[in-house]
């Protein structure tokens, strides 16, 4: 009888051990991987949350293709850190850093005048940084810390920079989450906090909606816009749940999912692949087009975000063409 129970446990562990190996060998195997030879010496990017995580994988990949690459941060030491190490890696002296805090519609402002002032191009905007599990947290804006960070204030930099784009074929690339997919708009409560988990996975929703009409709207233009999942990846977006589950969450992504290198991919793809203009205002995963969410498939909600957006962030009566 003994003998039958450690049989079956030991049958029971090795089946448990195959499938998670399995589980892995698929996810490494299916991970999309950015194999464009493009050069971008001359060009100008952007890439906002560039000190760490998928962000500064994005600069760093950039930057070895010879762009002049901002870093779009909050915090100066990151910044540092990650601008040194960057110019260490690549050689590529053309690296500069920008402070920008996106819970901070003046910030935005201020940094977007900053690079129109100095900039004389600007070809890729990758709306990367992201935030999770910040509370019930209010910004000076009046509006839910979550949202701000995740979209609004990432709308708001886009419309400023769009002049700028213009002058050159651009493009902008809009982080967002498979999450997305459960996400649902009350735009009574657009500003408001509901509660963590819906904070979230509405700005991720948001990214979509407003990447589908922002194509939309500069289709006239040499602008073309992309948004993306990037995957499960091991990020700081964790760093404000509980030690304990913050702990489990992250072996589980260390062992089954993407590094941010892995991660990083689709939004470099989507900022440099040849031929995907014509796919502008389409969302991607593991560099490839992939068919858009049910929760973001209506371009009257995608409309009335976007007039919504531009009352909250107070941008009305901008010409897009």
């Amino acid at each position: 009888m003994i003998a039958e129970i450690l049989l079956g446990t030991a049958l029971a562990t090795s089946v448990a051990a195959l499938s998670l190996v399995s589980l892995k060998l698929y996810i490494k195997l299916s991970t999309g991987m950015c194999h464009s030879q493009v050069c971008l010496v001359g060009k100008t990017a952007i890439v906002t949350g560039a000190n760490t995580g998928i962000g500064y994988e994005t600069a760093l990949d950039f930057a070895k293709r010879g762009a002049r690459v901002i870093l779009a941060c909050r915090d100066e030491t990151k910044a540092k850190e990650a601008y040194n190490k960057i110019i260490a890696e690549t050689s590529n002296s053309n690296i500069v850093y920008k402070l920008v805090d996106l819970t901070s519609f003046d910030s935005v402002r201020k940094f977007a005048h900053d690079i129109n002032a100095n900039e004389d191009r600007l070809d890729i905007l990758v709306n990367n940084a992201g935030a999770g599990r910040l509370g019930n947290k209010t910004t000076v804006d009046g509006i839910s810390i979550t949202m701000q960070t995740n979209y609004f204030s990432h709308f708001l930099l886009t419309i400023l920079l769009l002049d700028l784009m213009k002058k050159y074929p651009s493009r902008i690339v809009n982080v967002s989450a498979i999450g997305a997919k459960l996400g649902r708009i009350d735009f009574a409560k657009l500003t408001s906090f509901t509660n963590e988990s819906n904070q979230y996975i509405t700005s991720k929703l948001c990214q979509i909606l407003f990447t589908i009409e922002l194509a939309n709207r500069l289709k006239n233009t040499n602008i073309t816009a992309y948004s993306l999942h990037p995957g499960v990846i091991k990020t700081e977006i964790f760093r404000n749940m509980s030690p304990a589950i913050r702990w489990i969450i992250l072996f589980l992504i260390d062992t089954f999912f993407k590094t941010a290198t892995e991660g990083a991919q689709t939004q470099i793809y989507c900022a440099i692949e040849n031929g995907l203009e014509k796919y502008s205002g389409q969302h991607f995963h593991d560099c490839k087009m992939v068919k858009r969410y049910k929760s973001a498939d209506d371009p009257a909600l995608a409309k009335k975000l976007w007039e919504e957006s531009e009352r909250i962030c107070k941008v009305n009566g901008v010409s897009y063409n």
